[in-house]
């Protein structure tokens, strides 16, 4: 699913879906983040994604804010280097 110049078509934020990128990893399956809405916030890594995806700090993710407790969120989707690279040089993502 690339065009001819390289660049994928990857998956972008639902509605209440926030690009993240992971500052700290915290233990217990939780993360901290900072979100680009300007948000930081402990994110939970559920348990579908503990034994299949690695997570690791400076990684770019996809985090669901929780309704009742902003500064929580569950991670929804991790992205690939190659991937993140794209989403800063079409700015989605600001360092």
């Amino acid at each position: 699913m690339s065009d001819s110049n390289g660049r994928k078509d990857l998956r972008m934020p639902d509605d209440g879906e926030v690009f993240a990128v992971v500052t700290n990893m915290l233990g217990a399956n939780r993360v901290q983040v900072r979100c680009m809405d300007g948000t930081e916030r402990t994110a939970r890594i559920p348990g579908r994604m503990q034994k299949r995806i690695w997570i690791r700090e400076d990684d770019v993710v996809l985090v669901e804010p929780w309704d009742w407790q902003d500064e929580k969120a569950d991670v929804v989707w991790r992205y690939e280097k190659q991937d993140a690279d794209q989403l800063r040089r079409e700015g989605h993502i600001r360092q």
